[in-house]
């Protein structure tokens, strides 16, 4: 197989691609440039030149949240699914997260994924193939990664923290599967933004108590002890390994934040009526 090629998991030959952003190139168009445009960004060393394209990167950066606004305003209700790459699809988890993947469709979710491969191609699988809506928000790696084939919706980051307000703005809850660093990445951001109220309070559940458990025994027996999170802060986490149960987490938070909705909005209108009849 030549270097312009690799090979599919179906086993089909397709030319090797590059990805710079939303552009993706192919054979003879691709660059042995493997820095990423974050790498670029974040980088001080070298001519200080670069800072003179500051203006240009900024309007870059406000092209993605365009972009990315655009694509999901009209969604609907959603969920983010977290996991490893790294997943084989021999592996279990891979089945259970197609599983989910299959019932957040049925209950009428979109299924956001990070768009690559493992426990995200398996969500965006199980999702498509329930006729749900598929979503894959990919991002400019130094390595070959483009959206799994399972991804009806997507779109492709140069940044990631324009990438992660896409993940947050836009999901009713949160559903963390086995994976490494990118995903506790994503779990703890999402944990700390709920515990600062920077976001509606909104599930995130840890799938698979087996990997999870000693992460979460660390945080009990080390983490809180020391003062570092309060006893309530570890209320936010949910562990499950039942995928009914997720769902059922997800559909009775979202029914209770439409509640305190309708609340809030009859509230605030009582209150808008009674200023505006003290005015007369």
């Amino acid at each position: 197989m030549s270097e312009a090629q690799e090979e599919t998991s179906s086993g089909d030959r397709r030319p090797a691609e590059r990805q710079r952003g939303p552009v993706i190139l192919r054979r003879g168009e691709m660059s042995s440039e493997l820095s990423t445009t974050d790498q670029r960004l974040l980088d001080s060393r070298g001519s200080t030149d670069w800072v003179h394209t500051d203006p240009w990167r900024v309007m870059r950066i406000q092209s993605e949240f365009v972009e990315g606004f655009g694509l999901l305003a009209e969604l609907g209700r959603a969920v983010s699914v977290f996991g490893s790459a790294r997943t084989s699809q021999d592996h279990p988890d891979y089945a259970t997260a197609r599983a989910l993947g299959s019932a957040l469709a049925d209950a009428g979710y979109a299924v956001i994924t990070g768009g690559g491969p493992g426990a995200m191609e398996a969500a965006n699988r199980g999702a498509c193939e329930a006729g749900g809506k598929s979503v894959g928000l990919g991002i400019e790696l130094p390595f070959e990664q483009s959206l799994n084939d399972w991804v009806d919706i997507g779109i492709n980051f140069r940044y990631f923290f324009a990438r992660k307000t896409m993940f947050v703005k836009y999901a009713q809850a949160f559903v963390i599967m086995p994976g490494g660093f990118g995903t506790l990445d994503e779990m703890f951001e999402a944990l700390t933004l709920v515990q600062t109220r920077k976001v509606t309070r909104f599930p995130v559940i840890l799938f698979g108590e087996q990997y999870w458990s000693g992460l979460l025994d660390w945080l009990r027996g080390t983490v809180l002890p020391e003062g570092k999170v309060g006893a309530a802060d570890l209320d936010l986490i949910h562990l499950t390994s039942s995928v009914d149960e997720a769902v059922r987490l997800i559909v009775h938070a979202d029914h209770a934040r439409s509640a305190q909705d309708v609340t809030e909005r009859a509230a605030y209108a009582e209150a808008e009526a009674s200023g505006a009849h003290d005015a007369q």
